[in-house]
């Protein structure tokens, strides 16, 4: 009898109304109605196709399938989707009225139907159809017995057209299954532009068959060929992806000038002759990668023709690889100093009446539009090339921020107002190590600044730049997720979305989801602690990864010169990320602690101080046979010494001065050891 009342419990909770507190989507749709009952899977679900849609769909249901036979092991007897009303009776059908085109304002929106017996998505185009399908993979929910999707009506569609993730594969190259496993995990958060930060000072990377001195002298035979790229475009589009390519000019000119010193902005003057008549002379400058991270002054010349006659024919071989309709031409930090030091240019400034650097560099923008414009490109840059004189068709990238002594939405909102369309990216520099907290609540329109509903129609959306100066192949994923999975809603999602706790915990899921894409920002933890451990155990390791973040800003790399693009990012600091999960746990159970200090609560933070007391003690035997755990041992001892000295505070056993306790935990505050800080710091303070 007992045995059967267990039974028939079990048998109530599986079938018990999931709540939407349960659920693990994101983007969080826009509309979702739960009803009773599911829908329950076995080996014999079929997806049937109908309607008008591209190609790309087929590819599209077939991965879903394997994703989704790969979480339920049902093994499932469709195989390839290859062509329309291939399975009539099928328990999903997805029905499109209309071939998607990539790019943007296209309509992405869908309506997922989900009954105990037939599940349907309708969609105006297969891209709306992909999304629907991402969302119906994130419902999947299981027994202890078998994998279902709960009962829903969802209706959703995006609120900005410009989901966008940047990569910077000049600083650091970063191979194709890395550009293509992201684009894998764009797709799964339903984000739509890939912007491709292809040339900057630290490398040139696309072939070029007319000019092959810019791969000879200025990729260090790391780039993309023409080949593959085509194929990452159609890798893109297949998934609904447009990608924008970037060359950043006239500024971050280095690896251009590299390869074409005579269109370089800066002259050598020589002086020779006798005592009595100095002759003076010029000479080209030469240029070589640079190695280090910072803004750097080589800048193309804008009264040179021959610059623009090489800027015609990159463009000329470049726009033909890329067939979206934007080109990002960067005009970024151009500080103007070599070209206030060139008589030529300041003449030229003269005679065709630009009074300032500001003016120049509009001058030479608008020189690319045409170039552009041959093939049906728009042109796209940084804040920095918006004038007065620049053209309308222009979108302006908004990225500067309070460190730049900008408000925030400042220059977005300047754009806007005068009639340019914009994206933004300040707030949203995942490079920076900043907390997830501060994307997620990062709107594109800007809070406090009155635009009208034509102005806001302008912002097109928002974009995380992944800037590569410290990430490599073997890094950049942990920079660029879960985090962009946040700022991914933030951009699809209704404006009110932002409980930032709800967040956190389907981001949990959501990150683990991920991996089966290829993407490595769990599993290649273990790969770096495995080479700081010298291959012993790394609990100990791992256990203080999990309180200890990268330092944020660019503070890492101090005046962009400790780390060059060569040098180790294998060390503690790049197993570390953002949002460090014991430091949120901790941080939580001390808010509890101090609400209500119950022996429960207490017991929770004790256990903390606990660990960290042993953590410290393992890491010292560790070190015996792995140096580069060293640099670590001083903070884990700080970490220590005041979880010892808090243990007996809590226990009403200390005699330490108050002081001295305070000084005990600023010791904790510091960012002098390994690149790292310790994320405790803050709730330490709480409970002094």
């Amino acid at each position: 009898m007992k045995y059967t009342l267990i039974l028939l419990l079990a048998g109530f909770t599986s079938g018990a109304q999931i709540q939407k507190e349960q659920l693990n989507l994101m983007p969080w749709p826009q509309n979702i109605v739960l009803n009773d009952g599911n829908f329950t899977l076995n080996k014999n679900f079929k997806v049937n196709i109908t309607g008008n849609p591209n190609h790309r769909i087929f590819g599209g249901v077939t991965r879903f399938l394997r994703r989704l036979d790969g979480r339920t092991g049902l093994f499932f007897t469709q195989d390839f989707v290859t062509k329309l009303n291939e399975v009539p009776t099928a328990q999903l059908q997805i029905n499109c009225s209309k071939s998607g085109k990539i790019g943007l304002y296209e309509d992405a929106s869908y309506h997922l139907d989900i009954k105990e017996n037939k599940i349907t998505i309708e969609a105006t185009s297969d891209l709306g159809a992909l999304h629907g399908l991402e969302t119906l993979l994130q419902l999947l929910r299981n027994t202890n017995k078998s994998f279902y999707f709960p009962n829903s009506q969802i209706s959703d569609f995006p609120r900005f057209t410009w989901r966008g993730l940047m990569i910077d594969a000049s600083r650091h190259f970063q191979p194709v299954d890395v550009i293509k496993r992201n684009l894998d995990g764009m797709a799964a958060m339903k984000m739509n532009v890939f912007h491709w930060h292809l040339v900057d000072d630290q490398g040139w990377r696309i072939e070029m068959k007319k000019h092959p001195k810019l791969i000879e002298l200025a990729s260090d035979g790391m780039y993309y060929t023409q080949e593959e790229i085509k194929n990452i475009v159609k890798y893109a589009d297949e998934r609904g992806i447009l990608i924008v390519p970037e060359i950043d000019v006239p500024g971050h000119g280095t690896a251009i000038l590299t390869a074409y010193p005579e269109i370089g902005s800066k002259v050598i003057t020589l002086t020779g002759g006798t005592s009595e008549k100095n002759i003076q002379e010029t000479a080209i400058e030469t240029y070589g990668l640079e190695r280090n991270a910072g803004i750097f002054t080589p800048t193309l010349d804008p009264s040179n023709p021959k610059t623009y006659q090489i800027l015609s024919e990159i463009f000329d071989e470049i726009c033909p690889l890329f067939p979206g309709a934007y080109f990002h031409i960067g005009g970024d930090e151009n500080e103007g100093k070599d070209w206030d030091a060139n008589p030529k240019i300041q003449e030229f400034k003269k005679k065709n009446k630009l009074s300032t650097n500001h003016e120049l560099q509009t001058y030479f923008t608008m020189q690319l539009v045409p170039m552009l414009k041959k093939y049906g490109k728009e042109l796209m840059g940084w804040e920095e090339i918006l004038t007065q004189n620049l053209s309308k068709e222009a979108i302006i990238h908004s990225w500067k921020g309070s460190n730049e002594g900008i408000l925030p939405g400042q220059s977005l909102a300047e754009a806007v107002k005068k009639g340019y369309k914009t994206v933004l990216s300040n707030g949203y520099y995942i490079d920076l190590m900043y907390p997830i907290e501060s994307h997620y609540l990062n709107d594109p329109i800007p809070k406090g600044i009155d635009l009208t509903t034509e102005e806001k129609a302008r912002v097109l959306g928002g974009e995380a730049p992944m800037w590569s100066e410290l990430t490599t192949p073997e890094t950049i994923d942990s920079r660029i997720w879960p985090r962009t999975a946040a700022i991914a809603e933030r951009l699809w999602s209704a404006e009110s979305i932002t409980d930032v706790a709800d967040m956190r915990r389907r981001l949990e899921t959501v990150s683990f989801r991920l991996e089966e894409l290829g993407l490595t920002h769990i599993r290649n933890k273990e790969v770096i602690l495995r080479n700081i451990a010298n291959n012993q155990n790394v609990k100990s390791l791992e256990e203080f990864s999990n309180v200890c973040e990268p330092l944020k800003g660019y503070t890492r790399n101090k005046n962009g010169t400790e780390y060059q693009m060569y040098s180790p990012f294998t060390l503690f600091a790049d197993a570390c990320t953002p949002d460090a999960k014991d430091a949120l746990d901790f941080d939580a159970a001390v808010t509890e602690y101090l609400k209500k200090q119950t022996p429960e609560n207490k017991a929770k933070v004790a256990a903390f101080f606990s660990k960290w007391i042993t953590v410290n003690k393992e890491l010292n035997d560790l070190s015996a046979n792995a140096p580069l755990v060293q640099p670590i041992l001083p903070l884990a001892k700080k970490l220590s010494d005041a979880s010892q000295e808090l243990l007996l505070v809590l226990d009403n056993k200390s005699v330490i001065k108050p002081a001295d306790l305070k000084n005990l935990i600023e010791q904790c505050n510091t960012k002098d050891h390994a690149d790292v800080e310790l994320a405790v710091y803050a709730s330490l303070k709480k409970l002094i």
